[in-house]
């Protein structure tokens, strides 16, 4: 426990605290809205063209070393 020696030591810490809980509440919304963009069909469909387009490349080459 921390004790205070004036009320300006207070207000200066409730201060701070108060604009560490803004910082972490905008943290918190900036995961929301990255969270929303991932979640967009949009996406899941690069991702998927992506993971398909791999995958083809290492079927390819798997081929062409076989023969």
């Amino acid at each position: 426990m921390k004790i205070y020696k004036s009320f300006d030591e207070i207000d200066y810490e409730l201060s701070r605290l108060k604009l560490e809980q803004q910082i972490a509440w905008e943290e918190i919304k900036g995961i929301k809205h990255d969270f929303k963009e991932d979640m967009k069909p949009l996406n899941w469909v690069n991702t998927a063209v992506k993971l398909a387009g791999k995958y083809g490349v290492i079927l390819l080459m798997k081929k062409f070393f076989r023969r």
